[in-house]
């Protein structure tokens, strides 16, 4: 095989458009781009994006303030201090927590949220436990356990 060998199949590559050679040639004077604007001139269109000098979506997004974040975890929280009127060495749980009364609405898994004074033990089971929620519930002498 020689270098002159390596040639492009025959059909693959068509010849340029010859724009502007008169009536005949099918592309004449406007050369099939209208008569006139931004688009029928040389060197193309607008670059993808661009809104006529109007600062483009693109850029106005990130100044935009509270974006919504895409699939979100939505949890059912409580806080230690709606635990403490429990009685001691009860299992926490979700349906247990509604049970009872203190929650009313499944919102998600349960996430336990430090604020307040627990001084009861509870083995509580969640899905998650803030870090001072979860020092606030052992030492009160109860237990986490992460589920889920």
């Amino acid at each position: 095989m020689r270098l002159k060998d390596a040639v492009p199949k025959k059909g693959s590559q068509q010849r340029g458009r010859r724009l502007g050679r008169g009536i005949s040639a099918g592309q004449g004077a406007s050369c099939g781009k209208g008569m006139r604007g931004q688009k029928s001139r040389s060197g193309g269109s607008t670059r993808p994006g661009f809104e006529g000098g109007q600062n483009p979506l693109y850029r106005r997004l990130p100044k935009l303030k509270s974006f919504p974040m895409v699939n979100r975890k939505q949890y059912t929280i409580i806080n230690v201090s709606k635990l403490a009127s429990l009685p001691p060495n009860t299992e926490v749980t979700l349906a247990s927590l509604m049970e009872a009364g203190i929650i009313t609405t499944n919102d998600g898994p349960l996430k336990v949220l430090g604020n307040g004074e627990l001084n009861i033990p509870l083995k509580v089971h969640a899905a998650g436990f803030t870090a001072t929620a979860r020092s606030k519930i052992e030492a009160a002498g109860g237990s986490c356990e992460q589920v889920g």
